[in-house]
C-alpha cells in the first residue's frame, strides 16, 4: 500500500504515467510482493476478511489504471484493466508452485552440457519413399485430444505389415512431445530386432517441427536428445538410420495407419503411461485457461457491475483487445463518472434529465439518444451502419467496433449544462 500511494503521487485522472506503466509496475513489483510465499498462507482466503484485504489492495491500483471513480466495484475494474482478480491470481500461483516442485510431474528441461552428443553427429534427412533401398519403413505419429495423448508406430518390412505399437503419455505432454517419443520408441524396437539382416531403416513422420529440432545443434530437450543418442548408439551396431518427412493425412497406408493407432492411444485408459516430462509452458497455458474459467464464472455471479457486464458479458472476448482506458472511457462503461444518474445517487445534484430534455441522462440515454452527442453519434453510426442496422447492442459496440466507439466516449463532453 505504502507503494501504491507513493506512486499515486505521479497518477492522476487526467494527466501522469501511462496505463502501460501502471500496469508494468503492477506486474513487475507489486503482485510478485503479494503472492510472495502463497502456497503458505493462501488457504485462508477462503475466509472473506482476508480476501477482502488482498482486493482492496489491488482495487487501488486498478483505480489508477482505469482513470475511475473510486465507487466502481473491483469486479468491474478487473475487467477494464485486464488484470486478473488478485485471490485468482494467487490460486494460479500455488497451483503452479505445487504442480512444479511436486512430486511425479518432471519436466523436460534441456539435457546438462555433459549429455550432449558432439556436433559433428548429425540426423540424416532425405526425401524417402516406400520403394526406396531401405528395408524397415517405420511410420510415426502423435496424437493429443481432450482425452489424453499417445503415439503411434507402423513398421514394414519390405512391403508387408511387421507390427504396430501404441504409446501414452502424460495428458499434460504436448503433440510434438508425441510425435518425438513415436520416433524413440519405433527406435528402441528396432534396435533389438535379431533376425534382420538389411539394417538400413527409414522412419516417416509428418512433423516437420520435430525434424528441425534434430538439426538444430542448440536444442538439446530430453526427447530430442535421447534420439540423438539412440541413432548414434544404433550406428555403432551397424544401423543406417535415416528420416523423411511425409505429409499428414495424404492416403499414405503407413501414415494413415499410424495416426488411427496414435489417436487409440491417447483415448486407451489401460495402456500405461510411459512418459510424463511436459514442458511448463504447458503446465502455465493450462493453468491460465483454469483461471480464465474461474474468473469468468466469478463475473456471471457477482451483483456488480451490471452495467459494465452489458459492455463486457465474456472475459477472454475483452482481453483480446488492448484497452487504453480514459476517465470519459470509464465512465461510460461503468456508470459511475460525471453522469447525472450517478451524481443523483450520492445526492450531489437533484436533477436526474439530460440537458436535451429528452429523458434522464443514463449511459443508454448517452449512446443512442441524447441530442447534445449527436455529431459524434453520427460518426459512430456511419461505421455501424455499414454492415447492419443501428442501433447494435452495448457488447457489439465493443467487440465490433471498438476504436469507433472509444473515439466516441473520448470525444462527448458528459453532464452538458
Amino acid at each position: 500500500m505504502k507503494l501504491i500511494f507513493s506512486l499515486a503521487k505521479s497518477v492522476k485522472i487526467m494527466w501522469g504515467l501511462k496505463q502501460k506503466a501502471l500496469k508494468t509496475i503492477y506486474t513487475g513489483a507489486i503482485l510478485p510482493l503479494i503472492i510472495y510465499r502463497a502456497l503458505v498462507w493462501e488457504s485462508v482466503l477462503n475466509r472473506s476478511c482476508y480476501k477482502a484485504k488482498l482486493v482492496r489492495l489491488q482495487r487501488l491500483i486498478n483505480i489508477k489504471i482505469a482513470k475511475a471513480y473510486c465507487t466502481i466495484s473491483n469486479d468491474a475494474l478487473c475487467i477494464i484493466t485486464g488484470l486478473m482478480p488478485i485471490n485468482i491470481k494467487t490460486e494460479d500461483a500455488t497451483k503452479y508452485y505445487e504442480i512444479t516442485k511436486g512430486e511425479g510431474l518432471l519436466y523436460d528441461r534441456e539435457m546438462e552440457v555433459k549429455n550432449w552428443i558432439h556436433p559433428a553427429k548429425h540426423i540424416t534427412i532425405i526425401e524417402g519413399h516406400e520403394d526406396s533401398t531401405h528395408y524397415i519403413h517405420a511410420y510415426t505419429d502423435g496424437s493429443k485430444n481432450d482425452v489424453g495423448v499417445g503415439s503411434g508406430i507402423a513398421l514394414f518390412s519390405g512391403s508387408s505389415l511387421k507390427t504396430t505399437l501404441k504409446y501414452r503419455l502424460n495428458e499434460w505432454c504436448t503433440n510434438n512431445q508425441a510425435e518425438q517419443m513415436a520416433i524413440l520408441k519405433a527406435l528402441e524396437y528396432i534396435q533389438h530386432l535379431k533376425e534382420e539382416d538389411e539394417k538400413r531403416v527409414l522412419l516417416y513422420t509428418d512433423s516437420r517441427i520435430t525434424l528441425q529440432l534434430l538439426q538444430n545443434q542448440k536444442r538439446h530437450t530430453h526427447l530430442i536428445d535421447q534420439i540423438r543418442h539412440k541413432v548414434l548408439d544404433m550406428e555403432q551396431h551397424e544401423w543406417k538410420v535415416d528420416f523423411s518427412w511425409i505429409k499428414a493425412h495424404a492416403g499414405q497406408r503407413g501414415n494413415e495407419l499410424a495416426d488411427r493407432l496414435a489417436k487409440e492411444a491417447s483415448r486407451s485408459k489401460t495402456i500405461q503411461e510411459c512418459y510424463n516430462r511436459v514442458p511448463k509452458s504447458m503446465v502455465s497455458s493450462e493453468l491460465k485457461e483454469q483461471c480464465f474459467k474461474e474468473w469468468q464464472n466469478e463475473w456471471e455471479r457477482t451483483t456488480k457491475g451490471a452495467i459494465t457486464k452489458s459492455f463486457f458479458p465474456i472475459i477472454v472476448d475483452r482481453l483480446k483487445l488492448r484497452i487504453n482506458p480514459t476517465p470519459n472511457f470509464t465512465a461510460t462503461v461503468t456508470g459511475h463518472g460525471n453522469i447525472k444518474t450517478y451524481l443523483h445517487k450520492y445526492k450531489i445534484i437533484e436533477k436526474l434529465k439530460c440537458s436535451c430534455n429528452k429523458g434522464e441522462q443514463t449511459v443508454d440515454h448517452i449512446i443512442y439518444g441524447c441530442n447534445l452527442q449527436e455529431q459524434e453519434r453520427d460518426r459512430l453510426k456511419a461505421v455501424v451502419t455499414r454492415s447492419e442496422q443501428w442501433p447494435v447492442s452495448k457488447n457489439k459496440l465493443f467487440l465490433k467496433y471498438y476504436k469507433n466507439f472509444k473515439q466516441f466516449t473520448d470525444n462527448i463532453i458528459l453532464n452538458k449544462e
